[in-house]
């Protein structure tokens, strides 16, 4: 078994041609908007069995509302919620990205996760208490997380 994949982020030459010359992409879109449990079945479905998937955790639970982003994705959020979105806060909204991006992963047959995180997302008390909150209470099942850190964090983190 090899010990390293190649893969890249997409299907930058089509799905099929992608699939004859690699063994591993990595999902962005879900990170944007959640593709349908069906659209992703069919992706397992025609992908090669050996091929691997991982994706990018749904930017609700790492991003806050007003990163562009949201606005790329087309995500309109209530200007009262907004406070609850994003940085792993411990509220519903959250939560409840966090089931939606496991079905995900579950129907692609993804091990890994990768928590991509903007770089306004500094190593501040509250963000290493939410974030250890987050990791601790939701279902992980068997899959291996990434995180991406893009702020200013020290390495005893």
């Amino acid at each position: 078994m090899s010990r390293v994949k190649v893969g890249c982020c997409g299907f930058a030459k089509g799905k099929k041609a992608y699939f004859q010359q690699f063994k591993l992409a990595e999902i962005q879109q879900t990170f944007y908007e959640l593709p349908s449990v069906g659209i992703v079945t069919k992706w397992r479905e025609e992908a090669p069995q050996d091929f691997q998937f991982s994706l990018k955790a749904w930017q609700l639970i790492t991003h806050l509302p007003s990163s562009p982003t949201y606005r790329k994705a087309g995500l309109q959020i209530p200007a009262d919620k907004e406070s609850n979105y994003g940085f792993f806060k411990p509220g519903e909204e959250v939560f409840e990205a966090w089931p939606k991006t496991r079905n995900v992963a579950e129907a692609l047959s993804a091990k890994v996760i990768l928590f991509q995180c903007p770089v306004k997302f500094t190593e501040t008390a509250e963000n290493i208490a939410n974030s250890r909150h987050f990791f601790t209470s939701i279902n992980r099942a068997d899959f291996v997380f990434v995180w991406e850190p893009r702020g200013e964090w020290s390495n005893h983190v």
